[in-house]
């Protein structure tokens, strides 16, 4: 493992450090390399069935990159809360929050200036671990209480990617957090064709269907006989940004409950995790001004579902003092041969 100055942000509030550094991590064939900015899986390098080793995310090869294209989140760590809360503002305890609308008339993924925005502290956390953690502040982006939030990337036995989430507050509040990255099996090195021909499998029996501007109307959709079914895998194509009900719902241990499988290189991907929703995108809004193409990438976001603050019907993401939240999501890789 080894740490290493990746740039340095020329205009900054940040207590800690305006240094951006690179966190490198390998074991059993795979080299992940992870930043202290907005917590970034930069690389995720695995082989194929050849033996041949290629980056296998969407990402950038200097910090300006990630400066300049902040909106599609590229392997970021998603927070105060992941995905959207309608109408910017949710109630807790009689008290109505208001939060930072940048997403039309919604928050979206912890709003102007989430978690993907800021540098975290880091420390070693074992031969092949990396701890990441900052302090969120009371009224950050409009959520209440001071949270003291970290997250723990590591290479497990076999080249396994985990990613340990933990989190404490003084007052109640929400929490919902994920890891955005996007990925292409086919293997990008600074550059990739269309993820659309990976197969994707996920054990999710209904969707939580959204409005036209995707914030879950309530409705629960049984994806049998839909496009939505992905419980035998297929081809995804394009068109999705939804949420998955997972049908393991929300679990103490890192259960697997979706895959991808690129058939040219063979490359395979499994997905475990404690949290009870998934949100499958395929990137289909990537414009011009991206080096990637609509649908280079498929994101398979781990996480509560959206909106859970105003939908007590769904699992609670409140957290109060003396609580400690826990999530952990767990990356596999492997060929088909």
């Amino acid at each position: 493992m080894r740490s290493e100055l990746f740039g340095t942000l020329s205009d900054t509030d940040e207590l800690l450090s305006s240094d951006v550094h690179r966190w490198t991590l390998e074991r059993d064939g795979v080299r992940v390399r992870v930043l202290t900015y907005g917590g970034i899986v930069q690389s995720v390098e695995t082989p194929d069935r050849t033996g041949a080793r290629a980056d296998v995310v969407l990402g950038f090869a200097d910090l300006d990159g990630y400066l300049r294209h902040t909106g599609p989140y590229f392997g970021a760590l998603v927070g105060r809360y992941a995905n959207r809360i309608a109408q910017g503002r949710f109630t807790l305890d009689g008290h109505t929050y208001p939060l930072a609308r940048n997403n039309g008339p919604n928050a979206l993924h912890g709003g102007e200036r989430g978690f993907d925005r800021h540098v975290w502290a880091a420390e070693q956390a074992g031969p092949y671990a990396v701890r990441l953690s900052r302090v969120s502040p009371d009224g950050e982006e409009g959520f209440p209480g001071r949270l003291e939030v970290s997250a723990t990337y590591a290479l497990e036995a076999g080249g396994a990617l985990s990613i340990t989430y933990e989190a404490v507050t003084d007052a109640p509040t929400v929490v919902n957090l994920t890891n955005h990255t996007y990925w292409n099996l086919g293997g990008t090195d600074g550059k990739a064709g269309s993820a659309a021909g990976h197969a994707v499998r996920i054990d999710g029996g209904r969707v939580t269907m959204a409005d036209g501007d995707l914030v879950p109307t309530g409705e629960l959709l049984d994806v049998t006989g839909t496009r939505f079914d992905f419980r035998a895998p297929r081809t995804a194509g394009s068109g999705y940004d939804h949420n998955y009900v997972l049908d393991k719902g929300v679990t103490a241990r890192a259960v697997e409950v979706a895959g991808l499988h690129d058939p040219v290189s063979g490359r395979t991907l499994g997905v475990a995790t404690t949290e009870p929703g998934l949100q499958l995108y395929t990137a289909d809004h990537f414009d011009a001004a991206l080096p990637f193409e609509p649908g280079a990438g498929i994101a398979l976001e781990t996480q509560h579902f959206p909106d859970s603050p105003n939908r007590p019907e769904f699992p609670s993401t409140v957290l109060r003092p003396g609580e400690v939240f826990r999530s952990r999501t767990v990356y596999t890789f492997g060929t088909d041969a």
